[in-house]
């Protein structure tokens, strides 16, 4: 149970803010307030309790854990420091337990006595009221940061799965690849063994270029179908495998049509050496294929992010073309717009004119304006739509869903820093504040709109 302690004018003096205070205020704060002992883990204030006094660390200190917060955010008041209620805070009550770390005295002054304050010491009021703000400005820096790590981290776990398919698929194709090597060698012998004279060897090497564009892959039973067919027709040629050389054939565009006229000019006894070599080479340069295409998805990839990030050109404004920053960070959420299953609609108007601004400030605006309306959009079947227009000397860049909307109760609220409809722990109300304010740095301003099916962001901002 937490002792009242006699005054003691030594003790004020390891406040911060109250050290250089004229003795006669010191006194008056001794009078106004009162010392108070806590033990090691005794409750200070209790969560949701009318925020009612202010406190100041003599020794000690106190430990508060905000429930439910990002990270388990929690901070800690040392000694010399005050906290609670502050004058003209708007606190009203405290938002979370706060206990004693270690054998802790603090000075408790209470609200009631503020408006005494200001006519005994108006100077420790501007000090307190400068406390405040500092730490109002830090308070808004951390849940600035924290939400643009929680962006990051959406768009990262994206990422990681754009960049595992393609990683995935060139460990695949690397491993068959390497199978296929070890016995193309083999059977090109076989066949050069079995083949003469070296005319009728280069007709079927003929056959073993890719086309550069495949043939679009069948219905599955028309696949099947044909892939019998083709089976059949290998074993009557003497190939004793034919289904395992038929799925390399047709996925080349070769078929029964491609190759009979071939396998008519070679010996019987040649046939079987000629289409295992065939299939086996055209299936190595179809995995070569695959994997440069996987390569080249990594390396879109890393493009995109470089592009979003700005991480490649120095910091400032310059020339942008709007939709560029635009598809970078659509592409960064490729994951989760296949997730939600949603339909793309990318509505950009031909020449469209130049902007000034800074890319990766725009791109952090185009980043909370679509994971809002991805938030908005049902599990499966949303539609979204980023349309670009010019008009009247500015470029509207709209960002709309066809989720439930926004009542305008909310509505009226939307771009107020620290409001959110997110529940604790998910939104800390500053990303609408936040792109807002990108906005408004580059000349222009960002309005809503809501009905029920059809939410729309538009940020407007003046063209070069």
């Amino acid at each position: 149970m937490a002792q009242a302690l006699p005054p003691d004018p030594a003790a004020l003096n390891h406040i911060a803010v109250f050290q250089g205070l004229p003795p006669e205020v010191l006194a008056w704060l001794l009078h106004a307030g009162q010392l108070r002992q806590y033990a090691d883990g005794e409750t200070v204030v209790v969560e949701g309790a009318p925020a009612d006094r202010l406190l100041a660390v003599v020794r000690g200190g106190t430990h508060t854990q905000l429930p439910g917060a990002p990270g388990g955010r929690s901070f800690r008041l040392e000694t010399g420091n005050v906290g609670g209620l502050l004058p003209y805070s708007r606190l009203q009550f405290f938002p979370a337990q706060g206990v004693a770390v270690g054998d802790t005295v603090l000075f408790e002054l209470p609200y009631t006595q503020f408006a005494a304050l200001e006519h005994v010491s108006p100077e420790l009021v501007q000090r307190l009221v400068g406390v405040m703000n500092d730490r109002a400005r830090d308070e808004v820096r951390t849940l600035e940061r924290n939400d643009k790590l929680r962006a990051l981290g959406k768009l990262s776990a994206g990422l990681s799965h754009e960049l595992n398919n393609p990683a995935a698929a060139i460990s695949r194709a690397s491993a068959s690849l390497t199978k296929a090597l070890e016995v193309i060698p083999k059977r090109l012998l076989e066949l050069i063994a079995t083949c003469s004279p070296p005319e009728l060897v280069a007709r079927v090497m003929a056959l073993a270029v890719l086309p550069p564009e495949l043939p679009p892959p069948l219905p599955a039973l028309q696949a099947a179908d044909r892939e019998e067919e083709l089976a059949d027709w290998l074993e009557t040629q003497g190939s004793p495998d034919g289904y395992a050389l038929a799925a390399g054939l047709l996925d080349a565009g070769l078929d029964v049509a491609a190759l009979a006229p071939v396998a008519a000019q070679l010996p019987p006894t040649a046939r079987p050496a000629a289409f295992a070599w065939l299939s086996g080479h055209l299936a190595a340069a179809r995995l070569t294929r695959d994997i440069s295409e996987a390569s080249r998805r990594i390396s879109t990839l890393v493009d995109d992010v470089k592009t979003y990030s700005h991480m490649d050109r120095a910091g400032g404004t310059e020339k942008l073309n709007i939709t560029t920053g635009l598809d970078s960070t659509l592409h960064l959420f490729a994951y989760a717009l296949r997730e939600k299953n949603v339909h793309l609609i990318r509505d950009y108007a031909p020449d469209l004119p130049l902007i000034t601004g800074q890319v990766s400030s725009l791109n952090q605006v185009w980043t909370n304006l679509i994971d809002n309306a991805l938030d908005a959009l049902p599990t499966s079947g949303g539609e979204l739509t980023l349309r670009v227009r010019s008009q009247a000397g500015r470029l509207g860049v709209s960002v709309l869903d066809n989720g439930s909307g926004i009542t305008p109760e909310v509505l009226a609220h939307m771009f107020e820093p620290f409001y959110t409809t997110k529940p604790l722990g998910e939104g800390s109300g500053l990303g609408l504040d936040i792109a807002r304010r990108i906005v408004q740095e580059h000349g222009g301003q960002l309005e809503a709109t809501s009905v029920p099916g059809c939410t729309e962001f538009t940020a407007w901002l003046p063209i070069t």
